[in-house]
């Protein structure tokens, strides 16, 4: 599906331009610990970048609907997870930290999802 296949792409640039953005703009301005958090989100976002051109590609093979709700699974994770740690690391505001726990159960979902589409048309 070419939506989730733009979506990577603009994610996996997004991780890029935030990595350097943290560790040049950020350094001396944010805590160790909050650099870390925000490495952490970037990290996150790049490997499900990854993820989601991989589902994007494979439906453009397989018709699924589980694949399809894995790539979904995996935007939602990047903005809830990732989103909220870039939030959190900049702000200290803990109400975003509390966020991110639910989109790493949704990232768990999107894999799980994945892994069942694939088995399935395989």
């Amino acid at each position: 599906m070419k939506v989730l296949i733009l979506i990577g792409i603009i994610f996996g640039f997004l991780a890029v331009a935030l990595g350097a953005f943290g560790a040049h703009a950020l350094e001396g301005k944010i805590s160790e610990s909050s650099i870390a958090t925000w490495e952490k989100a970037v990290h996150y976002q790049m490997f499900h970048a990854v993820s989601i051109l991989i589902v994007g590609f494979a439906l453009i093979r397989f018709e699924s609907s589980a694949l399809l709700f894995a790539g979904w699974a995996f935007v939602i994770g990047v903005l809830l997870f990732s989103g909220s740690l870039y939030m959190y690391s900049t702000t200290g505001i803990r109400m975003m930290a509390m966020i991110t726990p639910f989109g790493g159960v949704i990232f768990l979902l999107g894999w799980i999802l994945f892994g069942y589409a694939m088995m399935k048309v395989l």
